[in-house]
């Protein structure tokens, strides 16, 4: 039967003392940062929403540029006419979008505020009353075309390879039947029927929500599960985060909003779920049918083939009376998957590394992002002088902390920006001997990935030294301030806009002597015709050529 409750958007018990943003305040704030684009022309939701978006990621679009999209005026490719909005986009299309959920002012707060959360969990706020439950569907109203799942604006994520549109944003929360602590993922949700679900528990990555369905398929009964879609972003940042199982996530979620996040009671299933959020579907896992599942364009930029994955039957769809679904970007990466997750795995593998395993020279921890979907190569960045003891336990330290993470480890010095692969593949063609600067490491997990028919085996890492082990001369590229100054003239010559890539000048690595430098800065001067007689004065017989100078004595030298 259909409950409408009291509207409790903003008297009730639930906005009281709250110190974080729900997704309607986090849309006002994005518009008001000039991150969103309202999109109110007719839009098909099966064929060309995820596909507009999707250029901003494909089409040479600075991250800095990427927007939310608000589409206000959805249809299907029957015809029909959705009065729901949708929002894609809304969590993480760039780094300032993700800011902005987090309520920071810039984005190095991110990683400090991430770390100070996992430390200073905040237990959770129940409440009696909740906007994510206005709305009550259950029983015979979900059923029938056009009802329960099927009345919501769903869309197709990979318009020609998916098999049906996908729930994507989703915080699916489950419970340990020993414990009762709860977990919260996200897993994709393939719509079947007005109340049936078929939804991807990865097995390689043993999410919580498989370790509880595992329990329950031991002892004989059905799993109570809740997708919630449309969080507020403080809370939805959270399911995609691998934290230790036992961990609660929405009291990590508190912990980043400073304040207890406000949970309700399901009306369905004994769960609690996220009171502000815009909707639930809650419903019951079967602990032994699996069905076909898929296929579906995954984050690691293939298409995930059908597999038999676990059977979600609807009970009821709770929501609030004015809701706005959410739905986001994955498949190839860039995406708005891979930011979400990137901006909080590197602090938190940085945190890792620094405090925990107390390495030493640590700079910076890099995910690379294009592609290869930030879990297959890490970059780590070290000062100058760090050990090479140091920089080993890095690299293998790294391979610790989370079992997919890590196919390929690189070190380099704190000179190599990682963002740039060029740079990267520099340091590892002249600062790299593989004979000696490398290791494999067998047995590792195959983790996230495109699978194929054939029974997948383990994978296998390795790590790779790419610093100086001892100096070098310097980059051939003119002094920082000979560059300066040309991009000043070049600026006053009004040529089109430079985009400094590092390096862009030349700095010294160790081997560059005071002599060679002033000789240098003399040319520069226009004075390098002084120096012909101290040249004429160094020639000497009988050495080989491409002998190095200094290994002349110089009184050897005629």
């Amino acid at each position: 039967m259909t409950q409408v409750g009291p509207d409790v958007t903003d008297t009730s018990e639930t906005t009281a003392g709250r110190c974080y943003a729900d997704l309607h305040e986090h849309i006002e704030r994005l518009d008001a940062a000039g991150l969103l684009y309202r999109i109110d022309a007719p839009i098909n939701k099966d064929t060309e929403m995820h596909p507009l978006v999707r250029w901003q990621f494909r089409g040479g679009i600075q991250e800095k540029d990427r927007r939310a999209f608000l589409f206000t005026n959805i249809v299907d490719s029957k015809g029909r006419r959705y009065d729901m909005p949708m929002i894609v986009g809304a969590f993480a299309a760039s780094s300032d979008i993700y800011r902005v959920g987090m309520n920071v002012d810039s984005i190095e707060k991110i990683g400090p505020k991430w770390a100070h959360a996992m430390s200073h969990p905040v237990a959770a706020n129940v409440v009696t009353s909740a906007p994510c439950q206005e709305i009550v569907l259950s029983g015979a109203e979900l059923e029938g075309r056009g009802q329960g799942l099927e009345s919501l604006p769903i869309p197709i994520s990979t318009p020609g390879f998916d098999a049906a549109p996908y729930l994507t944003a989703t915080c699916v929360i489950t419970s340990d039947p020993e414990t009762g602590t709860q977990n919260m993922g996200t897993y994709r949700a393939q719509l079947k029927s007005p109340t049936r679900l078929g939804m991807m528990m990865a097995v390689s990555t043993r999410p919580g929500g498989f370790e509880h369905w595992k329990k329950y398929q031991a002892l004989g009964r059905r799993m109570p599960i809740c997708l919630v879609v449309g969080c507020p972003p403080i809370v939805g940042f959270l399911g995609p985060q691998k934290l230790p199982i036992g961990v609660d996530e929405i009291e990590v979620a508190g912990g980043l909003a400073g304040g207890p996040i406000n949970m309700v009671h399901a009306t369905s299933v004994d769960l609690m779920v996220p009171a502000e959020s815009e909707l639930v579907i809650e419903g019951y896992v079967d602990p032994d049918y699996l069905e076909p599942e898929g296929p579906f364009g995954e984050s690691h930029g293939y298409v995930a083939l059908e597999e038999y994955s676990v059977v979600v039957e609807v009970t009821a769809i709770t929501r609030r009376r004015n809701a706005i679904l959410t739905s986001i970007i994955s498949q190839v990466t860039p995406s708005e998957s891979s930011v979400v997750k990137r901006l909080a795995y590197e602090p938190q593998y940085m945190t890792h590394l620094r405090d925990h395993l107390a390495i030493k020279g640590i700079k910076r921890v890099s995910m690379h992002e294009p592609l290869t979907n930030l879990r297959r190569i890490v970059i780590l960045q070290f000062a100058p002088g760090t050990p090479r003891t140091e920089i080993w336990r890095a690299l293998y330290g790294t391979l610790t902390l989370q079992a997919a993470i890590g196919k390929f480890v690189i070190a380099v010095d704190e000179d190599i920006d990682p963002e740039s692969t060029d740079a990267v593949f520099w340091a590892m063609s002249y600062r790299c001997n593989p004979a000696e600067d490398t290791r494999i490491v067998d047995e590792r997990d195959k983790g996230h990935g495109p699978r194929t028919t054939e029974k997948p085996g383990a994978d296998s890492a390795m790590l790779v030294d790419a610093t100086m082990k001892h100096p070098m001369p310097p980059l051939a590229l003119p002094k920082r301030e000979f560059m300066e100054n040309a991009k000043a003239l070049w600026e006053r010559l009004d040529l089109p806009q430079l985009r400094p890539e590092a390096p862009w000048f030349g700095y010294s690595l160790g081997d560059w002597t005071d002599e060679w430098d002033k000789t240098a800065m003399d040319a520069t001067r226009g004075d390098w015709m002084d120096k012909s007689e101290s040249y004429r004065q160094r020639r000497r017989k009988g050495v080989d050529l491409n002998t190095p100078c200094r290994s002349v004595p110089p009184e050897d030298a005629k």
